[in-house]
Parts: structure tokens; C-alpha cells; sequence
């Protein structure tokens, strides 16, 4: 594959990657100021990017549109998207004395622009004919162009990575950084263009193509930072959810005051139609799981847990999920000699369970299934009650 097809095809991808986070963020992105510049700033990225694709500017002219009019729109819509970076920037410093000098300071620029071009109305002959090129050939207006992107790119590169350490939220670190990382890779284009329309040959404009394409890539990422840290969220809590529930269900039949809402027909249920946010829904059965292990404390047999670590050992079970079948054999012997209506004993506190780390209750869910039945329970008295609040 050539360096042209290569960012051809990756130019393609950045457009879609773009208008896809435009769409999905907009309106969580639009209720939040913080969000909102971001929001528009990717947009008019979005939109410079689309008309920069040979493929776009191709089927536009086919329309009947001149190649000129989409290169000047391409342009304007380029020094915008720089000067609201610009904004997204200064808006933080809430002075609005800044924020009329860059909205002064972008009017001026996109005003100049479209003098120039007017200027050179009466030369066509003068007009750039390249797909990718500006509206204008004349040294005043791509250099005012690319001198717009080169201060708006640069600026962003300083403010979000300084405010990247200063911040202690994830999603907007990487939001910063992402946008950082995007505006380097526009500093280093904006340079090559530059070097291109000053004397360097047209054999560099497919790697610079490949470049601002891998730019709108990291622009829309650092659109979809929040949905991204949601979506993980989300699965981290419906694989808790999917891998807890037999022992939840199980534990909390044994003890039900420990649950808000009784168990659903079958784990299929539970996580396709939650009864609360599956967060929400994952805590809580953590939560629930811990407090009916520690009723079921009280059930507990003298060695049970040194018995049921000698029978996963028997059974081939790995070195490193030895403790958590011994836990999980002991609960499910204390768990039957509750149901048995065995009488409560001073309750005897499982090694390792201390704190209800969800990583140990993980544990013992993997080995629930092969451990419930590890036991032998006779329906006989775990331990007499011992008097500790004799009057």
C-alpha cells in the first residue's frame, strides 16, 4: 500500500472518527461549559479535515461547486477551528478582556483572508489548482493562514499540558494531553505545508495528509475521553455483576435482610435488566455479599476452612486459588447449616475477608460452583451458644 492510499484511507477514518464524537457527545458535551469549547472547537476541526479529503473536494466539484470556493471555505473553517482553540484556551482564565482580543484578533485574521482572496479575483490564473492546496497562492494569504494555525496550535500544546499537571480528574487529563498531542502533530503539518508552499516538492503532501489525518484521530479521542472512561466503568461493573451473582444469589436466600431486592430468575436478567445503574447495581451486591458472609460467620465449623483447602488440593485446583476455594467450601457448608436451621455459634471470622475486598469475594465466586457441596453437613448443632451477655 502507498503513502497516499495509507492516508487516504486514514484521512477517511479521522472524518468518520470525528463526526462520530461530534455526535455522540453533543448533547452531554453542550450542558457543560468545560465541554462545550472542546465541542466546538472538534467541529469546525471536523469540518476542515472532511473538506481537505481529495474524495470530499472531489465529489463537491462534481456537484457543480469550484475547487476554489472549497478551498477558501476549507480555509476560513481551518483559521476558525484555530481561533476557537484559541478561546477553549483563554475561556479558563475567565478574562474577558482576553477573550475579546482573540475574538477581535479572529475576526481580523478571517477578514484579511477573504480581502486577499477578493484582491486576487480578477487573476485566476493565479489560483491554485491542487486539491489540498489554499484558496490563494499569494505569500500574504497562506502565510497569514498557516501563522493563525502555528499560534493557535502552539498555545494549545503549552496551556493543556501545563494544565494537565495541575488537575487530578482522569478524564481531563487525558482529554488535555490527547488535545496536546493532536496540536503537535498540527505544529509539525502546519511547518511541513509551510515548507511546501515555499519551494519543497508535492512528493511530501501525502505524508502530511497521513499526518493531519492522524490529528483528527487524537482530536476525537480526546472528544470521547468521558464515553471511554464510562463505557470502561460500565463493563468493569457488569463483569462484577455477571461473575457475582451465583454467590450472591445463594448467600443472600440464606440471609435475605442483607439484600434491598431479592434476586432475579437468572443471572441473564440481572444484567440485562438491571433494577438500578449496573454501578450502582454492582456495589450493592458487593456490599451484600460481605454482610451475609459475615452472618454466616456465625455458622462456621471448627477446621472447616483448613478441610476445605485440603479437599480443593485433592480436586487439582491451582496453588494460587487454594485460599479462595477454602473460603468458598467453608461458606457454603455454613450457608446449609443455616438453611438446616443449625443454631448460631460465637462467630468465627474467615482468614483474608476482613475488609470485603472485591477481589477476594471475586474469588470465591470463581470457585463457588465446584466448592458449595465440598463440605459434608449432618444437620447437627455447629457449636453450643455461647453465653456472653449472661445477665
Amino acid at each position: 500500500m502507498s503513502v497516499s492510499e495509507l492516508a487516504t484511507r486514514v484521512g477517511l477514518f479521522s472524518t468518520a472518527s470525528m463526526w462520530f464524537a461530534l455526535v455522540l457527545r453533543a448533547r452531554p458535551a453542550l450542558r457543560q461549559p468545560h465541554q462545550r469549547g472542546l465541542w466546538h472547537t472538534v467541529l469546525a476541526t471536523a469540518v476542515a479535515i472532511t473538506l481537505f479529503q481529495p474524495e470530499v473536494v472531489g465529489r463537491l466539484t462534481h456537484t457543480g461547486m469550484e475547487l476554489h470556493t472549497v478551498a477558501l471555505t476549507r480555509n476560513l473553517i481551518g483559521v476558525l477551528s484555530a481561533g476557537l482553540v484559541l478561546l477553549f484556551m483563554v475561556d479558563s482564565t475567565r478574562v474577558r478582556r482576553l477573550r475579546l482580543t482573540v475574538a477581535a484578533g479572529l475576526t481580523t485574521v478571517m477578514g484579511a483572508l477573504v480581502a486577499l482572496d477578493l484582491l486576487q479575483a480578477g487573476h485566476p490564473h493565479e489560483t491554485v489548482t491542487s486539491v489540498q492546496g489554499p484558496a490563494d497562492p499569494a505569500f500574504p494569504y497562506w502565510w497569514i493562514l498557516i501563522v493563525a494555525h502555528l499560534a493557535g496550535d502552539a498555545v494549545a500544546l503549552v496551556v493543556c499540558w501545563s494544565y494537565s499537571l495541575r488537575t487530578e480528574d482522569r478524564d481531563l487529563v487525558w482529554s488535555l494531553r490527547l488535545f496536546a498531542a493532536g496540536s503537535v502533530l498540527a505544529l509539525v503539518f502546519w511547518c511541513g505545508y509551510l515548507w511546501h508552499l515555499y519551494g519543497g516538492t508535492s512528493a511530501m503532501l501525502p505524508y502530511l495528509s497521513l499526518l493531519i489525518g492522524v490529528h483528527g484521530c487524537i482530536r476525537a479521542a480526546s472528544l470521547l475521553v468521558p464515553t471511554a472512561t464510562t463505557l470502561v466503568r460500565s463493563w468493569s461493573a457488569l463483569r462484577v455483576t455477571w461473575r457475582l451473582w451465583p454467590l450472591w444469589r445463594d448467600l443472600v436466600l440464606a440471609v435475605p435482610q442483607v439484600a434491598l431486592t431479592s434476586p432475579q430468575r437468572t443471572r441473564l436478567q440481572e444484567v440485562l435488566r438491571p433494577r438500578s445503574p449496573l454501578a450502582l447495581q454492582a456495589h450493592r451486591q458487593t456490599i451484600e455479599t460481605y454482610d451475609a458472609l459475615l452472618d454466616l460467620q456465625r455458622f462456621v465449623q471448627p477446621g472447616a476452612c483448613e478441610e476445605a483447602q485440603r479437599h480443593a488440593r485433592r480436586k487439582g485446583a491451582p496453588d494460587h486459588w487454594l485460599a479462595a476455594a477454602a473460603l468458598a467450601g467453608t461458606l457454603g457448608q455454613a450457608r446449609r447449616a443455616k438453611l438446616a436451621g443449625a443454631p448460631p455459634s460465637v462467630p468465627r471470622p474467615l482468614p483474608g475477608v476482613e475488609h470485603g475486598s472485591p477481589a477476594t469475594l471475586l474469588g470465591i465466586a470463581r470457585m463457588w460452583p465446584s466448592m458449595t457441596d465440598a463440605l459434608p453437613w449432618h444437620n447437627e448443632p455447629v457449636d453450643a451458644v455461647a453465653p456472653t451477655h449472661r445477665e
